[in-house]
């Protein structure tokens, strides 16, 4: 893979291979007429009108399309051969063909004429809309398909078992195909037709600029009152080779795979694995050297919580205590992330010295996440606090009692208790999936249907600003420092939200503060291009999608990181926001960035992060080191012009 822009930009134009194409099917062709022409002589004479009909509908005519020219729905469709390699290219499938979009009750349903068509107004038909190409193609009307417009070449590309281009003939069919398609997109997630109604049902009358971003006001995304921002001129349009990243370090995996990765500031990070904790040193570009090994020595402690899931790798790791302290969260099943407890490792000793449970009024809860009360509270060294969240709580838990002072666990048979300082448990519906922290405690919640939810520093009871869902959930949520922007990562696409807004007085907020009304930007949706997609492998999803990392106010994030399989993606959060810039021409719709960098591995990646950003200032580099962690081993790769191997251009 490569860098901004995939090969299935290019221009498609016919190629030898279709008239090969051509010539092979019209064997095929003369093979099928005569083997029609053979069957005719065995079956009785026409004496009908009706009887004519009949028999022309049973004929193969392939060449019919051809003849004509204003075959409704008409497009040419091309395939793309060669994945992301320099022989990529697209070839025609099918010179003429039509498209359709049918409603069937499953994909494997055949006979589309007894089935309804988007011309029908019959809102009480059951059953989902499926994009039916000619006899190729038989597609979902989903998210999953990556639709990419480009509209200066009337052309749309998508994933359906491979990467298919269709090119329209006229503008407006074009943009009639788009409307279709959105329609039917709406109807497939919220099972409503795509009314104005409708949409202010889902959406709610503040949130319609996100069902009609055309009508938005983008200002806010050219707002730049940052002077970091102003020092640096930017570009309208993304230029290939800048910012390369270098690969600087790569360190095995000691004991065991790497599960977590869990970055310091200030001298060392840490590499979780089933049996302990290894260390290694932050330097400039990147974290290198195989420092101390910590092996969980818990004594007669059990590592999440009780003997029947001791043995089970921590899947969350936070520091806390000035980074000399790390609480380790272990899910009571494979795949589950809930836990009734967490255990405290003191990373000097290299001892579980203390087993936490989460308990509120006598009664034992369960936590699906944690997280720091702040962005960078886990630099504090005297900070006892902490967040968590299940499905319909949010809260904060204080390692002191309820006076304030410290537990005293030293001779306890009992597991100690965490302390429920302040929190909410919501009725049934929230289905809260994850949560970050900004620079002041404000807190964002990202919800299974989608939804993200913002809370003030002083109430976790009531959210101030409630941003609806897209249809897909949010598995994971991050927020700049100044909690101006948040990035919600799904399966197949990231969402970036602004929060700001102006108030009555004409003062500037963020939603963090108070209720935003209906001067709300559109989202931006950062997506993969069909064919990295594609080559990403069906199974691989989006995950842990993040900004770089900020804990000082005046400074601004600079990119954003997800992973996908054995890649990790990079963004330009400039360029992102950047209206003018190539990506957003010619859309319909929320407006989609393809505008990044691809870094390839050998395996499955596990996290991808920035470190601290005061190892950008250190280096005189655009960016702090990113980190990939995979299995076997981390890699650190460096955006300064230093020493190391190209990973990409």
């Amino acid at each position: 893979m490569g860098g901004s822009h995939s090969r299935e930009g290019l221009d498609l134009s016919d190629s030898d291979d279709y008239e090969d194409r051509e010539e092979q099917s019209e064997e095929e062709e003369e093979e099928d007429e005569y083997q029609d022409a053979q069957e005719e002589h065995k079956k009785p004479p026409i004496n009908s009108v009706d009887d004519l009909d009949s028999k022309l509908k049973e004929l193969k005519l392939k060449y019919s399309s051809v003849e004509n020219p204003n075959l409704k729905n008409a497009v040419k469709l091309y395939l793309h051969i060669g994945g992301n390699t320099p022989k990529a290219k697209w070839i025609v499938s099918e010179k003429i063909t039509s498209y359709k979009f049918v409603k069937v009750r499953k994909i494997e349903d055949v006979d589309y004429d007894e089935l309804s068509d988007d011309d029908d107004d019959d809102e009480s038909s059951e059953g989902f809309w499926i994009l039916k190409v000619g006899s190729k193609i038989r597609a979902r009307v989903s998210v999953d398909m990556q639709l990419k417009m480009f509209g200066d070449q009337r052309r749309v590309d998508f994933v359906d078992s491979g990467v298919w281009a269709m090119k329209f003939v006229r503008d407006e069919d074009y943009r009639e195909f788009l409307t279709r398609f959105q329609n039917c997109l709406f109807e497939n997630v919220y099972g409503l037709k795509a009314t104005d109604e409708n949409k202010v049902k889902v959406y709610g009358k503040d949130f319609m600029v996100w069902a009609k971003p055309e009508v938005a006001d983008d200002s806010i995304w050219e707002k730049d009152d940052d002077e970091l921002w102003r020092s640096t001129p930017t570009k309208t349009t993304p230029q290939r080779g800048s910012n390369d990243l270098l690969e600087e370090f790569e360190e095995a995996a000691s004991d065991g795979g790497i599960q977590s990765l869990a970055l310091g500031a200030l001298d060392n990070s840490f590499l979780v694995n089933d049996s302990g904790v290894q260390v290694v040193k932050n330097f400039s570009h990147g974290i290198h050297g195989k420092g101390v090994y910590v092996k969980f020595d818990n004594g007669s402690k059990n590592i999440g919580g009780s003997s029947q899931y001791s043995n089970r790798t921590p899947q969350k790791a936070l520091l806390m205590k000035g980074e000399t302290n790390m609480l380790l969260m272990t899910p009571f099943k494979e795949g589950k992330p809930h836990s009734s407890g967490v255990n405290q490792l003191d990373i000097e000793t290299g001892k579980i010295v203390t087993e936490w449970k989460f308990e509120k009024d006598g009664a034992d809860l369960n936590m699906r996440d944690i997280t720091n009360d702040t962005k960078g509270s886990q630099l504090n060294p005297s900070d006892s606090t902490f967040l968590g969240l299940n499905d319909n709580i949010l809260s904060q838990w204080d390692m002191r009692d309820r006076r304030g002072v410290v537990q005293n666990i030293a001779h306890s048979s009992d597991s100690p208790v965490l302390n429920w300082t302040k929190g909410h448990q919501f009725s049934k519906g929230t289905n809260f999936q994850c949560f970050a922290t900004t620079g002041d405690g404000s807190i964002v919640v990202g919800s299974i249907d989608g939804k993200i939810r913002l809370y003030s520093t002083t109430s976790m009871r009531q959210a101030k600003t409630a941003f609806p869902g897209l249809g897909s959930p949010i598995t994971h949520v991050d927020v700049t420092y100044d909690g101006k922007w948040i990035l919600g990562t799904t399966d197949t696409y990231l969402i970036l939200i602004s929060t700001l807004f102006t108030d009555k007085d004409g003062k500037t907020k963020t939603g963090f503060s108070g209720r935003m009304g209906s001067k709300i930007p559109a989202p931006r949706l950062l997506k993969l291009t069909p064919v990295d997609s594609h080559t990403a492998g069906k199974q691989n999803k989006f995950h842990g999608g993040r900004f770089s990392w900020v804990t000082e106010s005046g400074k601004q994030e600079r990119h954003l990181v997800a992973t996908v399989g054995n890649f990790s993606v990079i963004w330009d959060f400039r360029r992102v926001k950047d209206s003018g810039h190539e990506c957003y021409k010619n859309q319909q719709g929320l407006k989609s960035c393809y505008c990044y960098k691809l870094m390839a591995k050998d395996e499955s990646i596990i996290e991808s992060r920035f470190m601290h950003d005061k190892y950008a200032a250190v280096s005189d580099s655009p960016e702090a080191p990113l980190v990939v962690a995979t299995p076997m081993k981390v890699t650190s790769f460096s955006m300064s012009d230093g020493k190391g191997k190209r990973r990409f251009k």
